[in-house]
Formats: structure tokens, C-alpha cells, sequence
């Protein structure tokens, strides 16, 4: 199964636009909650606002919840940035830290979005455990955890280190393209031959090749076709 998601989104990145840590560490924490297509609409006046952690933790508050409201939960993301910019102000000189465990004593930040941050901006392979990469890998018999955790442990323990932050993108490709919740495109899926959930949504190619995503949706159908 990991060697088809290798072929099908041999391009899978983080979709979140970011040109700096603090930039990535913001969006992720923004994309609570979010997609990341409306966190990347918020971001680029955000950031040029805001370009310092310094500047985050003197942010006027009214201010920051009115560019960030289109996010949803804008009141706790403002209280979560202004605490974050103070932190890295007083514990980091500003500069966001390249370990685990300095990130996750950041506000706002859990190990979902410090492996994010390691993995994309310092390199660090990491899984992260969003809702797609949970959801499908227990959905494929992977793990049978709900603890987000225990999920990365044990998936961690699958695979070797430096496959860690290309298998979560490509895992959350694959769930918001083609193993959608609630209605999974089976019959149109490149894993499907392999995963044990096969049958959880539409089986017919025609039918399920029309609940398939994203620019990736050619490729993906070619792939199966094939097949």
C-alpha cells in the first residue's frame, strides 16, 4: 500500500503556502479546524502584517481576530499567536525552535503541528497524525489506535525514519482525494486491491471516479485503469 501511494503522489507536500518557520508554525496552527485552501487565502496579509514573532505578541488583538475570523475558532487562534510570539520572543530570541520538545511548550502548538513544522521546515522526518492520516490509517488495519500518540508510534515503527514526512503527505493526499470519510471513491482507488476496508464506498470505476479530487484526479484514474 505504501509503494501505490508512492506512485500516486510521487509530488504530495504540505499545502500550506509558508516562506519562513514562524510563517508554517502559523498556518499550521491556523488550519485547525480549517482547510488549508481558506488558511492560505488569510495568510498572505497575515504574514506581511506580522512578519516577527515580536510582532505577534504585541499584536492588537481586535486587530489580529479580524484578519484571522475567516478561519473559524479566531478568538483562541489569536490568544494561541500572541502567546506563541511572546514565547519565542522570551525563550528563543524570536526564532522558531528545531526540536519536539521546544515546540510543544509553544502555545497552540501539539505534536501534530511540531512534526509538521520539523518534517517541512528543519528537515526532521516526522509523522503527523492529523484527522485524514488517522482516520485512513485505521480505516487500512494499520493501527488499531485512536490515540494520536500511539498512532504515530506505532505507524513510526512501519516504516523506516526517512519515510516519515513524505508517508504523512501522501497518506493525507490520498484522504482528501480519494478515501473521502464518509463516501471513499473504492471502485476509482490505486490501493484498492490491497486495503481491507475495499467496499466502504462506491465499487462500480464510473461511480467512484467522480467522487475523486484535486489536480491529481487524471493521473489517479490512469492508475487504476491500468490496473
Amino acid at each position: 500500500m505504501k509503494r501505490c501511494l508512492d506512485v500516486a503522489y510521487p509530488n504530495a507536500h504540505c499545502e500550506l503556502n509558508f516562506s519562513t518557520p514562524l510563517e508554517l508554525l502559523v498556518a499550521v496552527i491556523l488550519s485547525a479546524q480549517c482547510t488549508d485552501e481558506r488558511v492560505n487565502e488569510v495568510t498572505p496579509v497575515l504574514f506581511s502584517r506580522y512578519p516577527t514573532a515580536a510582532d505577534y505578541a504585541g499584536a492588537d488583538r481586535v486587530e489580529l481576530e479580524e484578519l484571522i475570523r475567516p478561519t473559524g475558532f479566531f478568538r483562541n487562534k489569536a490568544t494561541s499567536l500572541m502567546g506563541l510570539g511572546a514565547a519565542l520572543v522570551d525563550r528563543h530570541g524570536g526564532e522558531v525552535p528545531g526540536t519536539l520538545d521546544e515546540l510543544v511548550k509553544l502555545p497552540g502548538v501539539g505534536r501534530k503541528t511540531a512534526n509538521v513544522v520539523l518534517g517541512e521546515a528543519f528537515d526532521v522526518p516526522g509523522i503527523t497524525v492529523d484527522t485524514h492520516f488517522g482516520r485512513l490509517v485505521r480505516r487500512w488495519g494499520w493501527t488499531g489506535s485512536d490515540d494520536p500518540v500511539k498512532v504515530e508510534q506505532e505507524i513510526g515503527s512501519l516504516f523506516p525514519r526517512k519515510e516519515w514526512t513524505m508517508l504523512s503527505h501522501r497518506v493525507i493526499f490520498h484522504g482528501r482525494r480519494v478515501c473521502h470519510s464518509r463516501k471513499p471513491a473504492c471502485g476509482a482507488c490505486p490501493l484498492a486491491r490491497d486495503c481491507p476496508s475495499f467496499g466502504a464506498g462506491p465499487t462500480e470505476f464510473d461511480v467512484a471516479a467522480k467522487l475523486v479530487k484535486g489536480a491529481e484526479r487524471d493521473h489517479l484514474l490512469e492508475l487504476v485503469a491500468r490496473s
